[in-house]
């Protein structure tokens, strides 16, 4: 099977959905399975969003870097605008990353 992955976005997103679908999967399945909503799958069309390009690009069998080689560094790592925020797991209460957060922001306005 061809692994040429378009580079145009619109090209890529429909390139990805018909990979996901030859597999027996799809991008609502991905949802489920991140137990976040569609539209934050859909959000990876046209923002960073590192959590669910490796859930998307594990169901193909690659890298996330191999598909948005624009979002990934060489060394495997997201390329991410705010480096220091952490990403969320499904599984993380609002309590939990809101008192992390404020945890945060202190330690930041004490090294100011």
């Amino acid at each position: 099977m061809s692994m040429d992955i378009p580079l145009n976005p619109e090209q890529r997103w429909e390139w990805l959905k018909y990979q996901l679908r030859i597999r027996g999967s799809s991008l609502a399945k991905v949802a489920n399975q991140l137990k976040v909503s569609r539209a934050a799958v859909l959000n990876a069309k046209y923002l960073p969003y590192p959590r669910i390009e490796r859930a998307i690009a594990q169901q193909l069998d690659l890298h996330p870097g191999q598909v948005w080689p624009e979002r990934w560094n060489a060394d495997g790592t997201p390329s991410r605008q705010r480096p220091k925020r952490a990403e969320k797991s499904a599984s993380t209460s609002s309590t939990h990353v809101s008192d992390s957060n404020a945890i945060a922001h202190r330690q930041l306005a004490q090294e100011a």
